[in-house]
């Protein structure tokens, strides 16, 4: 049978980096330092408070914003780390992850042919759910040399009549950079002036190993115009929950809540549940996966410097973004030649945009014991492709 498909959908790539894992599921003895996951159990008391849920029957399907309790949960959370003030009742909703929340929230503001600013390198799904939401993606080619920040000039330098949406995704997949304060209060100016919408995904804002993180959505003025997007994945290690959430303005979260109520009714019940706990409870556990993942961030730089690899020094998420420009290979290349010939899977910059040639990223959510069998894999393969 002939089938007419959307012809939008089968122009968007499939995701670079599960092309290039899917590589890797077919080899054995591979050390990956690919996949951005914690390798931390969810903590136990977090488990232990779903568990008591689905025993208690609390099964039933929640109300399409989320359960009462989680968003109070998360209104004093953000309350308390970032000085933001959301209502529960009408600006907050729960999502199955942050992944939806990037989704509903562009269709919910953008027309057919609005204009989204995304910085990039970055998390892989920004620009195709524009496409998908009738957008037009407009990339900003972030440079090594200011530790893949975007400034001012850059941001000016790409608005035009049509643009509507600034996603603003720091602390960065796949680079590991941050915007400090100085640095959003430029942004922010702009964004005011050219009245442009903000979408900022702040997933990973606890895993920060320089400053406190400081969420645009503080700067006054801001919160009419931010889209606020966070999770439970990386900070509290609960990737597989599937639990997200986000904040806006009550006219944008109603639009929002529409579409998340016909495409998802609401976000799993025993996962909220857990999630509550974790608001609760988990400051302690977060404070020492950071501890873990902030040593084995500075082993991997000394690592680099030892090797005489390239590689600007990240202060956020769990990511490293060395430049392997100086090797005479593509990202690409790189990668897929290293995982051939010694084992160890690294993911090639060009998956989070074309600006991220030249560059390969590691994740470092892996244990110190699996890195320096790492790391003892890339100095052979460095050593091989200098000769």
């Amino acid at each position: 049978m002939n089938y007419d498909l959307s012809k939008k959908i089968i122009n968007i790539k499939p995701s670079g980096i599960r092309r290039f894992f899917d590589l890797v599921a077919e080899m054995d003895d591979v050390v990956s330092l690919g996949v951005g996951e914690p390798d931390f159990d969810t903590p136990y008391h977090i488990r232990d408070y779903g568990i008591y849920a689905l025993e208690k029957g609390k099964t039933f399907y929640t109300s399409n914003s989320g359960l009462k309790e989680l968003r109070q949960e998360i209104s004093k959370y953000l309350n308390r780390k970032y000085n933001l003030d959301y209502d529960p009742l009408s600006e907050i909703l729960v999502t199955v992850g942050g992944s939806e929340a990037i989704d509903i929230g562009l269709r919910a503001i953008l027309n057919e042919g609005d204009e989204v600013i995304i910085p990039e390198p970055s998390y892989v799904s920004y620009k195709p759910c524009t496409i998908l939401a009738g957008g037009v993606p407009v990339t900003i080619d972030l440079k090594n040399e200011n530790n893949f920040r975007l400034t001012k000039k850059e941001l000016e330098e790409k608005i035009t009549s049509k643009t509507k949406v600034l996603i603003l995704p720091f602390p960065n997949n796949p680079t590991g950079a941050i915007m400090e304060e100085e640095d959003l209060l430029e942004i922010a100016k702009v964004v005011k002036e050219k009245n442009i919408i903000v979408m900022t995904d702040e997933i990973y804002s606890e895993l920060t190993y320089k400053n406190k993180h400081f969420s645009i959505a503080e700067i006054p003025g801001m919160k009419e115009r931010v889209i606020y997007i966070n999770g439970f994945s990386k900070a509290f290690a609960m990737t597989g929950w599937r639990l997200g959430y986000v904040c806006a303005p009550k006219p944008i979260i109603e639009q929002m809540t529409k579409i998340h109520q016909y495409a998802i009714m609401c976000a799993p019940t025993t996962s909220q549940y857990a999630a509550v706990e974790a608001l609760r409870n988990g400051e302690e556990d977060v404070i020492k996966m950071r501890e873990s993942y902030d040593r084995r961030r500075k082993f991997l730089l000394e690592s680099f410097k030892e090797m005489d690899i390239d590689c600007f020094e990240p202060y956020g998420a769990f990511y490293v973004f060395p430049s392997i420009k100086k090797y005479g290979m593509s990202s690409d290349d790189f990668a897929t030649t290293l995982l051939k010939e010694e084992r160890l899977a690294v993911v090639p910059g060009t998956a989070f945009g074309d600006s991220g040639e030249g560059f390969i990223r590691i994740s470092y959510a892996y244990s110190i014991e699996n890195l320096k069998i790492a790391i003892s894999r890339l100095k052979n393969f460095i050593n091989k492709i200098k000769k």
